[in-house]
């Protein structure tokens, strides 16, 4: 599996984009909508509607790569705020390369205990 964050620091694009976009639609995206350098050598990380597939975008100094996973059994807990860009620590990626959530939720369990 290859590790996205050995490449650079990844970004997640919250909520649902149009997977049909090209490396040229979506580096504009993150220049204009978002105010990222899309040449900076940071992952970008897109997905669709389906929660089975994403797309990451990565500058490698002489050119871009797009990357594109789909995931067979199962799918991700992709945040759905269509307007935010989130920078996502190590241990977040792999949370969502395995399917979960980049949130981790307190066990209600352990709150009551705790409090």
């Amino acid at each position: 599996m290859i590790n996205l964050s050995d490449l650079g620091q990844v970004y997640i694009v919250c909520g649902k984009t149009d997977m049909r976009r090209g490396i040229d639609t979506l580096a504009s995206m993150m220049k204009e909508k978002f105010n990222l350098d899309p040449f900076s050598g940071q992952v970008f990380l897109f997905c669709g509607g389906s929660q089975d597939r994403f797309k990451a975008l990565y500058w490698d100094g002489q050119g871009y790569w797009l990357l594109y996973k789909r995931f067979e059994n199962g799918k991700m807990n992709w945040p759905k705020n269509q307007d935010e860009v989130r920078e996502l620590g190590s241990e977040q990626v792999d949370w969502l390369m395995k399917g979960f959530s980049i949130e981790p939720k307190i066990n209600e369990a352990a709150a009551r205990n705790f409090y």
